[in-house]
């Protein structure tokens, strides 16, 4: 079975995180692409993160009718830092290919990442790129450590020693943030149609972002 990986904060999730996802599973005929929300972000300041119940909540308010889309509670379940090897190496054991999807900004810093070097060996990438962004050309996108072990297929597409792949995948540019969704919740402005409406609904009726 060949599945997606969605990783990220998602407060709260949006129609960028959706079309992204969308799209990603089409040209990739992925079968399931997994939502699994961190349940303490290693990057980010866990004092200033709406609680994970409220952010779970939202994804499956808003893949519901999606049947590709799943919500995933692994990193809620398993507690602590959410760190994306771990919820890798868990899915490695149940499905046969796995792709983890991740912004291209954030891929241009993995090597923050704990363990970085492994992600390699135990997933694929699709590195989710924007229309108008400048991207390191090459093997430059790759940390040196791991810069080394890839081979270019062409020019959207990598081999790792292992076997697994990068590949580089345009997608539509929505020009939405989580960030600015939640100013606007906090200075009463309409988040309409940046959110599927489920979701508005419900940031209104728990008083989110206020």
């Amino acid at each position: 079975m060949r599945v997606g990986i969605f990783g990220g904060t998602f407060d709260p999730v949006h129609n960028g995180h959706l079309r992204a996802a969308e799209e990603i599973g089409e040209s990739f005929s992925l079968e399931k692409v997994y939502f699994v929300p961190a349940y303490i972000p290693p990057h980010k300041n866990a004092g200033n993160i709406s609680a994970m119940g409220d952010r779970l909540a939202m994804v499956r308010l808003a893949i519901k009718g999606n049947r590709r889309f799943s919500a995933s509670d692994a990193e809620l379940r398993r507690g602590g830092i959410s760190y994306s090897i771990d919820t890798i190496e868990i899915m490695e054991k149940r499905f046969k290919d796995v792709y983890y999807l991740i912004g291209v900004d954030a891929f241009d810093e993995i090597d923050t990442w704990h363990r970085y070097e492994d992600l390699f060996y135990h997933t694929n990438f699709i590195v989710m790129v924007r229309p108008n962004h400048r991207k390191k050309s090459g093997l430059t996108m790759f940390p040196k450590n791991v810069r080394k072990q890839m081979t270019p297929l062409n020019d959207y597409s990598f081999q790792h020693n292992s076997g697994r792949q990068v590949y580089l995948q345009l997608i539509t540019q929505l020009d939405i943030s989580a960030t600015r969704i939640r100013t606007s919740v906090g200075s009463r402005k309409s988040i309409r149609y940046l959110v599927p409406p489920a979701v508005e609904t419900y940031i209104k009726e728990k008083g989110l972002y206020q």
